[in-house]
Formats: C-alpha cells, sequence, structure tokens
C-alpha cells in the first residue's frame, strides 16, 4: 500500500499532462455557442443614427431574421482593431447577390461608429444600436467582432468569433448562405 502512495504524484502528474496535451488539438477560435440551431434571442434595437440618409430605418429587431431567406448578423464597433481588418471581407459578401448583411453596433458612441462607417463604407442592409451591450450578451457575443449566419426562420446557424477570413467567408459562411440554410 505505501508503494502505491509513492506512485500518486505521477499517476497525477501524467493525468495533467494528458488534460493539457488534449489542449493543444483545440482551437481557441472555435468558441461553443449554445445557441446553434435555436432561435435568435428575442430583440429590438434602436437605429444607428447618422448613417447614410438612403438607408434610414428603424433599426434591427428578431423580425429582420425571419424573412424567409438566410441572413448575417455582423456583431462590431468602431474601436475594435479585428474590425477593421475583416470589414473588406464583410462588404464583399454584402455585395454578393441574395446575400443581407445586418450590423450590431456594440458599446459604441453613435457618432463615432457613423463616422467609421463613412470612412471605410457602408456594408449593412440595417444597424441596431447596442449601447448597453445587452442583447449582445443574448447572443453570448464573447467580443467582437462575431458574425452569426441565421436561416429564413431566425435560427442561428452558425457563429464565428474573431475577425473573418476569406477561407472562413468561403468554406463555413457562402454556403450557409447559399444553400438557403
Amino acid at each position: 500500500m505505501r508503494r502505491l502512495l509513492y506512485f500518486l504524484p505521477l499517476v497525477i502528474c501524467l493525468g495533467i499532462a494528458l488534460f493539457f496535451y488534449r489542449g493543444l488539438d483545440l482551437n481557441p477560435r472555435d468558441l461553443p455557442s449554445a445557441l446553434i440551431n435555436k432561435p435568435a434571442p428575442e430583440f429590438s434595437l434602436p437605429a444607428l443614427p447618422g448613417r447614410d440618409i438612403q438607408r434610414a430605418d428603424d433599426g434591427l429587431a428578431r423580425t429582420d431574421l425571419t424573412t424567409g431567406k438566410p441572413v448575417v448578423v455582423n456583431v462590431w464597433a468602431s474601436w475594435c482593431i479585428p474590425c477593421v481588418a475583416e470589414h473588406p471581407l464583410v462588404d464583399r459578401l454584402a455585395k454578393r447577390e441574395g446575400v443581407t448583411v445586418h450590423g450590431i453596433n456594440y458599446r459604441d458612441r453613435p457618432d463615432a461608429a457613423a463616422a467609421w462607417l463613412k470612412r471605410l463604407g457602408d456594408p449593412y442592409a440595417k444597424v441596431g444600436k447596442d449601447e448597453s451591450g445587452r442583447v449582445s450578451i443574448d447572443w453570448g457575443v464573447y467580443g467582437v467582432p462575431e458574425t452569426y449566419v441565421i436561416d429564413g426562420n431566425g435560427v442561428i446557424l452558425y457563429r464565428h468569433a474573431g475577425a473573418l477570413s476569406p477561407e472562413i467567408l468561403e468554406r463555413k459562411i457562402l454556403p450557409l448562405v447559399k444553400g438557403g440554410g
């Protein structure tokens, strides 16, 4: 019995080493979302003021996600450096025929957000202003940017945390949007 006590620290160390070794295979971008294959949360956000007058709207709400066609929701902020990096891809996605991209502006000053869109381009059909961050929390947002694909019935099909890449756009998002969800 006493000999087994000598091996106990070795067994514990091996268990911990195995646990950490297993963690090396995990992708930190693959953050789990409890909302995949579930309806998007109920929400209603006011419009971001200062946007192009031709796109003036009444904000963004869950009803905008149940149009019968898949939509993309991009959570962004003007103070977010990765949002600047991914913005050309969001713009490219929004220019594709049949793709609707909505934005949720996360904990941002409305004047800074509107100026950011004027400077970089405004690819969003609608932008909701989430100054408190409450709606984004309900969506499970860890940080910005995050991008969601919603089917035509308002069900979340996919979530990408972090800046988009051309590979993610082509291999994950476009097949879901073009495939009808």
